[in-house]
């Protein structure tokens, strides 16, 4: 994995009204871990957005650097809170670590290959674990893990224990957990026939109605000439 470079910054005053004056500033509040104590800074929201673009789900080593002050420090970013609302950067955890102590972080898993229950039998392809948790060195963190699935047919599940893992990396998820499977395709929806209703063999009664002056005239008629 390549190392990000950050630069950060020491931060005077704490609670919601610093926050705020941080962020009209363009800056965001921040927690350094993993020293004596917790170090309250400031971190370039932009900075850390431009990080972690295109590595969602995978934990992005860093080399932090005090402005100003002091070399680099060794460190990952443990945590992102945004606003629900406008999905702007408020706040960031970032943990201080070793390059010879093993840590555990989360990893991105893709799919890779074309799925034969897909390409042959029209299946769909469900990904059905999106990252795993891994135990390694710092810079022994992989971009991501792959999940070949040309393999599958329809039925067919890819477990953890089948991901491709480089030397030195541990998962530490269950390894019978699902993370691919081919579905049977969709049923198409057939219309309902209706049955068309029999004829009744019994006619409807005649409704009786008025009877027309023509009418009226004939019977008239028959009855003078029986006369």
């Amino acid at each position: 994995m390549q190392t990000r470079e950050l630069t950060i910054k020491r931060r005077e005053g704490t609670g919601k009204q610093a926050a705020k004056r941080l962020r009209r500033e363009r800056a965001v509040p921040a927690i350094l871990y993993g020293g004596p104590q917790p170090q309250p800074i400031t971190v370039d929201p932009r900075a850390v957005l431009r990080i972690i673009h295109g590595h969602e789900g995978t934990t992005q080593l860093l080399n932090l650097t005090f402005d100003g002050d002091g070399g680099p420090r060794m460190a990952i970013i443990r945590d992102l809170q945004f606003d629900p609302v406008s999905e702007r950067l408020l706040h960031v955890d970032l943990q201080e670590v070793s390059a010879d102590r093993a840590i555990t972080v989360r990893v991105a898993v893709h799919a890779v290959g074309d799925a034969v229950g897909v390409r042959e039998q029209k299946g769909i392809l469900n990904l059905a674990t999106h990252e795993v948790e891994i135990a390694c060195f710092p810079t022994q963190i992989p971009d991501r893990l792959e999940a070949d699935v040309t393999a599958l047919s329809i039925g067919d599940v890819l477990t953890v224990a089948d991901l491709r893992v480089p030397e030195g990396v541990r998962i530490l998820n269950d390894p019978g957990q699902a993370v691919a499977t081919v579905q049977p395709p969709m049923a198409e929806e057939t219309p309902a026939v209706v049955a068309p209703v029999a004829a009744t063999a019994t006619a409807e009664p005649e409704v009786l109605t008025e009877r027309k002056p023509k009418e009226e005239a004939a019977a008239e008629d028959a009855k003078k000439g029986k006369k």
